[in-house]
């Protein structure tokens, strides 16, 4: 789900502009000619999304019964700051972070969740943890980075870091009582209004709530708990908006489901508002944020609203996911595997050998392909760095063999008005 709408199209953006990029995710950039980290997945520069899509290829990986190899999993672990915290990319390591490293609680957060579940590293997710917590806002929820103002999608996504560590999200409350769930509940459209149902991705400058499909999609997820890498829910009824001031976080997020539902049932899938400066102003299809709209309709229970969708991804997004890189393609096994479809013929596409074959090899892939309703690796939280969690042992004991930017769209830019 949750795609990392990330700086790098925003400095894109101000390239086109002729403007600077905003001071929040400013970096400095590798030259054209620098060397790639051997551990990294993809080939193009990583300032802005380093963690991001080296955190997702191994959620990606992991529901495939793929071994990240040890080379990436040392990379990403070296990215960590002392405090626990991740920037979007480290050109070098070996330098320690301080004032002025550019923390960022959506690479943190995806980070903690790719080293819980692949069962590695846990201390130092449960660092990232500690400092997730120690960044929440006044109003319960998360900014992009420390300090800036609380979104749905860096909220949502800092949720299911957290929930994956074992934290009890609705006891994380603030001075005021709030929690990370009522501010994802505070950016609901209420049912009735235009939009009802719907998620806005910030308030507009008087207040106002404007529906953003993308952080839609990543609020049905926050508010149930759940991470990126989320299979199938058990089947409810169809969805419907509820109305009430005081509802519980589950049914905020069925209202959420049933605004993705109404969407994707007009067309099968969302469109990205044109940037800035482009010649063409014509919307155009959203491939990452229609992939993370399936996977937040699968895990609330309405996989059947999703098929459409899967679909026309099949027919039509493999060319972008290859273009994209890992990040790209890990989207599409995320949504994959949360409706039941085959990541390793997806539209004619193994995406898992192409999600391989974008990094370092993987230490064992197994077969067959998982699917939400069967075998699952194991998603405990009681994992340390000892080893392999038990579905994982299930999985390389049935070992095939060894051997395993990202179009970026915007989710920062989604901010409203």
């Amino acid at each position: 789900m949750t795609v990392r709408r990330s700086a790098a199209a925003l400095a894109t953006t101000a390239v086109l502009l002729g403007a600077a990029a905003p001071v929040a995710v400013a970096a400095p950039s590798p030259s054209p000619s620098a060397e790639l980290p051997a551990g990294l997945y993809g080939t193009t520069d990583p300032t802005y999304d380093g963690v991001w899509r080296q955190s997702l290829a191994f959620l990606a990986q992991k529901i495939e019964y793929v071994t990240p190899s040890t080379q990436a999993v040392e990379w990403l672990a070296d990215q960590q700051c002392d405090s626990g915290a991740f920037t979007s990319y480290r050109a070098d390591a070996s330098k320690p972070c301080d004032a002025s490293t550019v923390m960022d609680t959506n690479a943190t957060a995806v980070a903690v969740q790719a080293l819980v579940e692949i069962n590695q590293r846990r201390e130092d997710a449960n660092n990232g943890a500690d400092w997730l917590k120690s960044v929440q806002n006044e109003d319960g929820g998360w900014g992009y980075n420390p300090g800036s103002p609380s979104d749905a999608n860096s909220t949502s996504i800092v949720i299911g870091a957290l929930a994956r560590t074992g934290v009890p999200v609705n006891e994380l409350t603030t001075a005021d009582g709030s929690t990370p769930y009522t501010a994802l509940q505070s950016l609901a459209i209420p049912c009735g209004d235009e939009d009802g149902g719907a998620f806005a991705y910030q308030p507009g400058k008087k207040g106002e709530l404007t529906a953003n499909p993308d952080a839609t999609a990543a609020s049905v997820l926050g508010l149930m708990g759940k991470g990126i890498a989320s299979g199938t829910s058990n089947a409810v009824k169809d969805p419907s908006c509820t109305k009430g001031d005081d509802l519980s976080p589950e049914q905020t997020a069925q209202n959420g489901s049933f605004f993705l539902a109404n969407t994707l049932k007009k067309s099968p899938y969302l469109e990205q508002a044109p940037m800035p400066g482009a010649e063409d102003t014509e919307p155009q299809p959203d491939y990452g944020n229609t992939a993370d709209a399936v996977v937040a309709l699968a895990a609330s229970g309405h996989t059947d609203k999703a098929e459409a969708s899967v679909a026309w991804l099949q027919k039509n997004a493999t060319g972008w996911a290859k273009q994209g890189g890992p990040a790209a393609t890990a989207q599409l096994i995320l949504a994959a595997h949360a409706t039941g479809a085959d990541a390793r013929s997806f539209g004619g596409v193994d995406l898992v050998k192409q999600l391989n074959t974008m990094g370092p090899s993987p230490a064992a892939t197994a077969l067959p392909s998982p699917t939400p309703t069967g075998p699952q690796p194991s998603s405990g939280t009681d994992s340390d760095d000892s080893g392999l969690s038990l579905g994982w042992l299930i999985g390389i004991g049935l070992l095939a063999g060894t051997g395993i930017g990202f179009l970026l769209s915007m989710r920062r830019k989604k901010q409203q008005p």
